[in-house]
Parts: C-alpha cells; sequence; structure tokens
C-alpha cells in the first residue's frame, strides 16, 4: 500500500521535475497508476502541502514560456486545459493584454518583416497571426502599421 503511494509520488516528483504541472494535469497523467482508490489525492494533497504543486507557478510558467509568442486567446485556452482557476486564468490573461499588440508585432517582424504585397499575402499574415492566438483588432493594428512603416 504504502509503495503505492510512494511509486504515485515518485511519478508526480518526476513529472514536476520536467515543468509546472497543475494538480488537475497530474491527477489526469497519474490516474492510471492509481492502484488503491484515494491513494493518488492522498499523495497529490501531500505535495500540495509542501508546496510542490502550485497553480500560480504553473501559470507564471506558462506565461513566461509562451506570451512572447502566443496571443492572449490561445495562452487562456492552454492554461483552461490545465484545470486552473478561472479566475486566476481571467486575472493572467488581463495583465497580458497591454502587451498583445506589441508582442503580435515582434512574432510578425519575425515571420515575415515585409509588409504584405497583395491580398493572398495579406492574408497569409492575417491567417498566420490568427493562428497564434492575437485577437482581430490587434492582428489588423498590426498590419496596418506594417503598411505605414513601408
Amino acid at each position: 500500500m504504502c509503495a503505492t503511494a510512494l511509486s504515485l509520488k515518485g511519478r508526480a516528483l518526476q513529472l514536476l521535475s520536467g515543468r509546472e504541472h497543475s494538480r488537475t494535469e497530474l491527477e489526469r497523467k497519474l490516474a492510471r497508476f492509481e492502484l488503491e482508490p484515494g491513494s493518488l489525492a492522498r499523495a497529490l494533497d501531500e505535495l500540495q502541502a509542501k508546496d510542490f504543486i502550485s497553480e500560480q507557478r504553473v501559470v507564471d510558467s506558462v506565461l513566461h514560456r509562451r506570451a512572447a509568442k502566443l496571443g492572449n486567446a490561445r495562452i487562456e485556452h492552454e492554461l483552461q486545459g490545465k484545470g486552473l482557476d478561472q479566475d486566476m486564468v481571467r486575472n493572467a490573461v488581463a495583465a497580458l493584454r497591454d502587451t498583445e499588440l506589441a508582442r503580435a508585432r515582434e512574432v510578425w517582424r519575425k515571420k515575415f518583416s515585409q509588409t504584405p504585397q497583395g491580398p493572398a499575402e495579406h492574408a497569409k499574415q492575417m491567417r498566420f497571426l490568427a493562428s497564434r492566438g492575437f485577437s482581430r483588432d490587434t492582428i489588423r493594428r498590426v498590419l496596418s502599421s506594417s503598411h505605414n512603416d513601408a
């Protein structure tokens, strides 16, 4: 019995050593290894009590790794997929709103660096920025400012 809990804790610590995981992610990934009902919850409770599992660190980690490359919509979707508290997700995305235009311009500059030549190229650049999760308004502003810069 105890070996199972240690095994689950060991697996959880192994996952946490690679990157921050939310409790929901750990539950999803480790559920198939739970032999005794409730042992996974006990192991995760213990790790959470020792601050090995922290939702705020998960949010901070995602923002640090992904904000430079992705728009608010993609980041919000990724955070929601981790099973985090909705208020925490909303607050994190709200904090990014002021920088979305600058981030989108930088992503666009690294990928294209030239204003779109014709409607097909314009549509291609719009699709690229949209796939990265930037809002329509932000995409419009990035592409219109690229025309003004030329």
